[in-house]
């Protein structure tokens, strides 16, 4: 994605609240199916990973594998927070 496009998403998406916090549960598929549909009426959603998500897991990592599981592009992953645009 070229720069312009991605500083611009990331402008956008400072405006933006959570559509969605994930927890203790992590990501499941009820997550991902939600994610998909937020995503298909909004194309860019930010979303909050809690404190509480699974014991060991990289709040990068879990943002690229939902990214991955939703066929959308990580925008940006700033501390709890991670945005997603299709």
């Amino acid at each position: 994605m070229e720069k312009d496009k991605l500083y611009k998403l990331k402008k956008e998406a400072s405006g933006l609240k959570p559509i969605l916090n994930i927890g203790k549960n992590g990501i499941t598929d009820s997550v991902v199916e939600e994610v998909k549909k937020q995503v298909k009426a909004y194309r860019l959603v930010k979303i909050k990973m809690l404190k509480t998500m699974p014991d060991g897991e990289n709040i990068k990592d879990a943002a690229q594998r939902l990214a991955e599981s939703t066929n959308t592009t990580l925008i940006e992953v700033r501390g709890n927070t991670v945005v997603l645009y299709r």
